[in-house]
């Protein structure tokens, strides 16, 4: 599984996006490429889900780890395939779209390319109470325990992009759950200082 790749941004088409890393360019289909439009000839780090099947091999980008994970969860619903995944992802935000399941709104889910009330209801079936983890604590008003002390999307994704790079060091996925709650509380600024803070809490324990 490729998880993501990083490296120059060199064409943006109408469904794609090429970004050459080792002197192979990646084509990469995207819900929206022209969203990566200000990062054109510059390195960028695309979240990627790898699509496999026995006549061919596809690379889905996404500029959110959550939004990964959200295509990932789609396409196990019965009915929904890649390209739907993607179109559910080019119309609407994550948060809106774990509303619309965790209400059970027919009505707002079938107005998504392709989705009639049979698939509506089989993803509500499917994914309800499955997505709760990026919806805020409604009994308390404050944000879950996957973003509780880091409010921002952009903290969010600095918290993750030093998880990774913190497993690219040699660190085990047991070691790094057990440090996330502590770096989501801080309120660093970048990836790089939740990194040090990262390597900080590992080195205690």
């Amino acid at each position: 599984m490729i998880a993501y790749v990083r490296g120059v941004l060199t064409m943006i088409a109408e469904e794609s996006i090429v970004v050459e890393t080792g002197g192979v360019g990646y084509d990469i289909l995207c819900a929206d490429p022209y969203m990566f439009q200000d990062q054109l000839n510059n390195e960028i780090r695309v979240f990627t889900y790898h699509y496999i099947r026995e006549d061919a091999q596809t690379l889905f980008g996404f500029k959110k780890k959550e939004d990964k994970q959200l295509f990932a969860q789609l396409l196990n619903v019965s009915g929904i395939g890649p390209k739907g995944a993607l179109a559910i992802l080019g119309s609407v935000t994550v948060r809106e779209f774990v509303t619309g399941i965790e209400q059970e709104d027919e009505a707002y889910l079938t107005k998504f390319p392709g989705v009639g009330k049979k698939t509506a209801r089989q993803m509500i079936l499917d994914l309800k109470g499955k997505l709760v983890v990026w919806l805020p604590d409604q009994e308390h008003d404050t944000p879950s325990v996957y973003t509780q002390g880091a409010p921002s999307g952009e903290q969010r994704e600095a918290v993750d992009e030093a998880l990774e790079a913190l497993k690219a060091l040699g660190y085990t996925d047991k070691e790094l759950k057990r440090i996330r709650p502590e770096l989501v509380k801080a309120t660093h600024a970048n990836s790089d200082d939740f990194i040090r803070q990262g390597l900080q809490l590992l080195m205690k324990n």
